[in-house]
């Protein structure tokens, strides 16, 4: 149970972390994007407040990942994003509209799909030097291909590549002494990925809406780590609901796209408050 209630209290923080990146890294001043972006972020208060909630937000979702399954905890971490459309519409103004509230009950019944197929496993353990390769050399070539990427989709598809590899070397660290982290060479790749992640992230939340890039970057996070989690780091299934994870998943997945780009079927859009 407690795997389920540090799940809850990360999709809270990461949904709290999403509205105050949004607000701040549109109102950031022109210039260079990348590292140079996320540099002159990290004088705002209102960005490292948000920063502080995904960092919060990764902890829990970090502590959840020691027993439950990753296309559980990344699903619910997902659904910040609907949380995050609450709370913009509470303290923003942001507008919610009756599709949107629809698929916030496609994703709801997704989790729910999801928490009754879930089986709590200990995930398998990746050799060090094996796993700095896999998990590094997309790492390498993401930093090595940001000048070239343009476009909010494109980049915050990488954020979710990035934050991928954040999620699937934590879920093999996830049941070690938390003191030995620093110990563990894959525990520098996660923080580096995480780095990345937050780069791409900054820079394409300032070139879209915070919804669409957000809903992207989730999108591809999930379906990476389902698949991998399930085919290689052991995560487990009740017997019998392999297909209530793949309908699961699927609905999350639909939800959080069309939460995300519901603004291009509607003539008033969501806005963010400067």
């Amino acid at each position: 149970m407690t795997g389920y209630l540090e799940l809850a209290a990360s999709a809270v923080l990461y949904a709290l972390g999403i509205v105050a990146q949004s607000v701040a890294s549109q109102r950031a001043d022109e210039g260079g994007g990348g590292l140079g972006l996320l540099a002159r972020l990290l004088r705002d208060r209102l960005y490292l407040s948000g920063f502080a909630g995904q960092v919060g937000g990764f902890a829990l979702a970090f502590l959840a990942r020691a027993e439950l399954p990753l296309y559980l905890v990344q699903a619910g971490s997902s659904c910040a994003v609907g949380l995050a459309t609450l709370f913009g519409m509470a303290v923003l103004g942001w507008r919610v509209r009756a599709v949107e509230i629809v698929v916030l009950l496609v994703m709801a019944t997704g989790l729910v799909l999801l928490v009754a197929a879930a089986t709590p496993s200990a995930a398998h353990d990746v050799p060090q030097g094996l796993g700095i390769v896999l998990f590094g050399l997309p790492l390498v070539a993401l930093v090595l291909i940001q000048r070239l990427v343009g476009g909010a989709v494109p980049l915050a598809a990488s954020a979710g590549l990035a934050f991928a590899v954040v999620a699937m070397t934590s879920r093999t660290l996830a049941d070690e002494p938390l003191l030995t982290l620093p110990l563990y060479p894959l525990a520098w790749v996660m923080v580096v990925a995480a780095l990345v992640g937050q780069s791409y992230l900054a820079l394409a939340l300032r070139r879209g809406s915070a919804t669409s890039t957000v809903a992207t970057m989730d999108a591809t996070t999930v379906v990476l780590t389902s698949v991998i989690g399930i085919a290689a780091l052991g995560d487990r299934i009740t017997p019998g609901r392999e297909w209530w994870v793949v309908l699961g998943v699927g609905l999350v997945v639909s939800g959080v796209l069309l939460l995300g780009y519901a603004d291009r079927f509607t003539k008033t859009p969501a806005r963010v408050a400067r």
